[in-house]
């Protein structure tokens, strides 16, 4: 299965966190060894990135 229809089959995650009440979001959907970004207004570009780096993301914005 390629990258892009792999990425279309994912359940996508938006983001609960948005300025002003916009409807531009950031949305995320996981495979459990990639995590993919994606625009909520822009579905159709997206880019993905390795879980540990993820993880290593997430857990430096916590700790800010």
């Amino acid at each position: 299965m390629g990258a892009a229809s792999m990425a279309s089959e994912l359940v996508w995650i938006r983001s609960s966190y948005s300025s002003g009440g916009s409807e531009a979001c950031v949305e995320c959907a996981s495979d459990r060894v990639t995590v993919w970004v994606r625009d909520s207004k822009d579905v159709s570009r997206r880019f993905k990135v390795p879980l540990a780096s993820w993880r290593a993301f997430v857990m430096d914005v916590i700790q800010s």
